[in-house]
Order: structure tokens, then C-alpha cells, then sequence
């Protein structure tokens, strides 16, 4: 844009032209949503015949669980998931020690054609911290217990490896790459490889029975 000014020609620059935020700022994602102790306690109380299934590792469902949950974990969940056919309209809850497996578990049913499918929120932690009923054993650590221990301690050992050996601190690197992957697709490689040691798959259901859980 011009303008005069006695002789001289002055030019304005013209105004930026709009931004629209919309084009600029990804629109998120619905997520569904989650059922807290006070609601799974509710339901559990309306509807005498709502399933819950605990997705954790054997050896994590015997340490501690829900009274009247089975335990079908989730790996058993991915490997029969094209055998899993449900046959009632029962409301079914997923659970597991902070919600994260249960939601992945909830993506793994989603064509069974269990018409309700829930997920604790907070899993059993936020289960027993709210004053739901537990019943305890002899177990293993949560899942993500075993996983903060195993990673700190490839970290800590790389770090400390490289003051004989500098490679070794890539190790660091690593894990630390691994956990941020972890976070970012809510997913964790680490917690499935930990699944398959012997301590977590002690006490192991047979699968049959366990899927009989969500026919």
C-alpha cells in the first residue's frame, strides 16, 4: 500500500494475512472413556453378572488382584483374538495395574462383538487406593515395576561400562530412546519381553479356561 506525503511516496507494508489456528493446531483425537473404582463398584452392584478381567501377568495377578477377577493376560488376549467370538451382552472390565494395558486390550476386543467394554482407570493401583477390595499373594512386582528396575539398571550400568569402555554409554542412549518410543505410541516392548520370563509366567491360566472368561 502507497501514500503521499508532499512529494515524498511513502509504502506501508501490508497486513499479514490471517492464520487460522485450526490450520495450524491438529485437532486431537477423541479418547473414550474410563470408568473409576467408584463406577466399576456401581456397575458391579447393578449388573451381578459385569465380567472383570484382569490383563496382567500371572505372576502380577497372583501378587495381587481383584476378588471375582479372572485373569487373562494380554499377550494370551493378541495370540486368540481371532478365536474370541463373545456370546452374552454382559458388561465387561478390563483391568490391570495402571490402565495402559487394559486399553490396549480393549482395542484387542473391539471386534468380538462384546457390545460393553470398560476400563478401569488407574487399574488396580488406584483400585486399592480408593479402598476397593484386594485379595493378596505371592507374586511378582507390577509390570512397570520390573520395567523402571530393568531400564535403570542398563542405564546405570552403561554409564558406569563407559568409564571402562566410552561405547557403552550409547546404552544409555538407548533405553533412553526406548522409553520415549514407550510414551509417545503408549505402548512398551520391554514390558512385553518381561512378560515371558519364568517368574512372571508362573502360575500361567490354561488358555482355554481363561478365554472361557469373555464367551
Amino acid at each position: 500500500m502507497t501514500s503521499r506525503s508532499g512529494g515524498d511516496v511513502h509504502v506501508r507494508p501490508s497486513s499479514p494475512a490471517p492464520l487460522y489456528v485450526g490450520m495450524l493446531v491438529p485437532m486431537s483425537t477423541p479418547t473414550r472413556p474410563l470408568l473409576d473404582t467408584a463406577a466399576v463398584r456401581a456397575l458391579l452392584a447393578s449388573h451381578p453378572g459385569t465380567r472383570l478381567i484382569d490383563v496382567r501377568s500371572p505372576g502380577e495377578f497372583a501378587a495381587a488382584h481383584i476378588p471375582g477377577s479372572y485373569n487373562v493376560p494380554l499377550d494370551l488376549l493378541r495370540e486368540h483374538r481371532d478365536e474370541l467370538r463373545a456370546e452374552h451382552d454382559d458388561p465387561v472390565v478390563l483391568v490391570c495395574a495402571s490402565g495402559a494395558r487394559a486399553e490396549q486390550a480393549r482395542g484387542v476386543l473391539d471386534r468380538t462383538g462384546l457390545e460393553r467394554l470398560e476400563v478401569l482407570r488407574g487399574g488396580v493401583t488406584d483400585w486399592q487406593r480408593d479402598g476397593g477390595p484386594i485379595r493378596e499373594g505371592a507374586g511378582t512386582w507390577a509390570m512397570e515395576r520390573q520395567v523402571r528396575l530393568t531400564a535403570g539398571s542398563l542405564v546405570l550400568a552403561g554409564v558406569l561400562g563407559s568409564l571402562r569402555y566410552r561405547p557403552l554409554v550409547a546404552l544409555a542412549g538407548v533405553i533412553g530412546a526406548g522409553l520415549t518410543f514407550s510414551a509417545v505410541t503408549n505402548t512398551c516392548g520391554m514390558a512385553r519381553l518381561l512378560a515371558l520370563l519364568p517368574h512372571n509366567r508362573r502360575g500361567a491360566p490354561d488358555p482355554a479356561a481363561a478365554l472361557a472368561a469373555l464367551a
